[in-house]
């Protein structure tokens, strides 16, 4: 099963990341928003990426201008994926806007194409059941930041075929990845697993446990972590830690998934983290130092 010509929908932080590590590697990219103006400022985040990564020594010129080359914008959904054999689905995460756009993809990608998402959380099997394709839809799970990072956690839906997965899991060793193959359930494994502890983090932060840099630094420091929950938190964005949650307390109906009271009201009031400047951490542009929000100072 070849797969040269890569679809990516969505031009966000995913979406420009899954398409640099494809062009990256050789592959014919096309990305994909409705939002031109989204489009050129993923162009430029991929080329300061890329400029980070020659710094580091990570990548040459030669590799920068060989990929730039590969990729190819479109804000025309069907334009886009005319002759893809993979399309990889980054939009945000939200169930609604991800089953209009995979019931777009089945009647207007090609009838071979396989259909994978990026989601984190959303059910594979539900997302599939609006194709008439439902053994050529898998999940695609790249983490972030998608350059550095090595994993991909790929989810079979309920129907998908085993050469389908196969030639996910090879196509991700293409990329350098190292894949991980999970079954669909409430938010597979990463974020079964992770989602609880952010949450745990939040509520010893609510009842006063400790402070945010003490749980941080206790995770840190005692369990090797590279950053703190709320840290990472901060970093996911807070209303994509409440969504996960949500969707696990309602995938499984126990309780102890239900996003955390103070979560809740800071997605609410727009506390989201580093994308909007602020959550249980203070961010301004520029300034690499990690400060506490003064909501979290006694």
């Amino acid at each position: 099963m070849e797969l040269k010509n890569i679809a990516v929908i969505g031009a966000g932080t995913m979406g420009n990341g899954i398409a640099h590590v494809f062009a990256q590697n050789g592959f014919a990219v096309n990305l994909i928003d409705v939002n031109a103006g989204q489009l050129d400022k993923a162009l430029q985040t991929i080329q300061k990426n890329f400029d980070r990564q020659i710094t580091k020594g990570a990548a040459t010129e030669e590799q920068k201008k060989n990929a730039l080359a590969n990729l190819t914008t479109y804000t025309d959904l069907a334009l886009g994926v005319k002759e893809a054999q993979l399309v990889v689905e980054a939009a945000t995460e939200n169930i609604d806007l991800k089953l209009n756009i995979f019931k777009q993809l089945d009647s207007v990608a090609p009838s071979h194409a396989l259909l994978a998402t990026n989601t984190s959380s959303i059910s594979i099997t539900r997302i599939a059941a609006v194709t008439k394709r439902a053994s050529q839809v898998i999940g695609m799970h790249f983490m972030n930041p998608v350059p550095v990072m090595k994993l991909v956690e790929i989810i079979n839906g309920y129907a998908t075929s085993q050469p389908v997965t196969d030639a996910i899991v090879a196509l991700s060793k293409q990329l350098g990845k190292v894949p991980c193959v999970v079954n669909d359930y409430p938010g597979f494994i990463a974020n079964r697993i992770l989602m609880p502890m952010i949450n745990e983090a939040i509520y010893s932060l609510f009842e006063g446990i400790a402070g945010v840099n003490e749980i941080d630094t206790i995770m840190k420091l005692g369990m090797a972590h590279p950053m703190g929950p709320l840290q990472l938190a901060d970093f996911i964005g807070l209303d994509t830690c409440h969504a996960i949650l949500n969707v696990l307390f309602e995938g499984f109906g126990n309780p102890k998934y239900a996003p955390c009271p103070l979560l809740t009201n800071m997605v609410t009031a727009g506390y989201l983290g580093v994308k909007s400047g602020e959550g249980f951490y203070k961010y301004e542009a520029g300034s690499k130092e990690l400060v506490v929000s003064s909501r979290f100072i006694v």
